[in-house]
């Protein structure tokens, strides 16, 4: 079980997009995740007509890895620690550390 999963509100820690918000729209395997609206690149594209792919300039989104990104906490407003706690009922969940709050309850 990830901290971070698809849908979740992140706020970025470091790099060029430090501060920002974005929902999680994949959980990649290789510990990476994609954010919508951060790590845009610009990716030159070659039309290829028997696809039907127009040329020019793209933008799109790129993975960032997961310990850059933060779960954001929408009680307090700041990005907050994740952690793990076993229900009464043996479910598996995750809390903020800070508040104690159960996040997917």
């Amino acid at each position: 079980m990830n901290k971070i999963k698809k849908g979740d509100q992140v706020v970025v820690s470091t790099g060029k997009d430090k501060g920002k918000q974005g929902e999680v729209k994949a959980i990649l395997a290789t510990g990476y995740a994609v954010v919508g609206g951060i790590n845009i690149v610009k990716r030159h594209q070659r039309p290829n007509p028997g696809r039907g792919v127009n040329g020019g300039i793209i933008e799109k989104e790129m993975p960032i890895h997961i310990s850059n990104i933060a779960l954001f906490n929408p009680a307090t407003g700041k990005p907050e620690k994740v952690g793990f706690r076993l229900l009464a009922d043996g479910r598996k969940v995750r809390y903020f550390k800070s508040t104690n709050d159960v996040i997917d309850g």
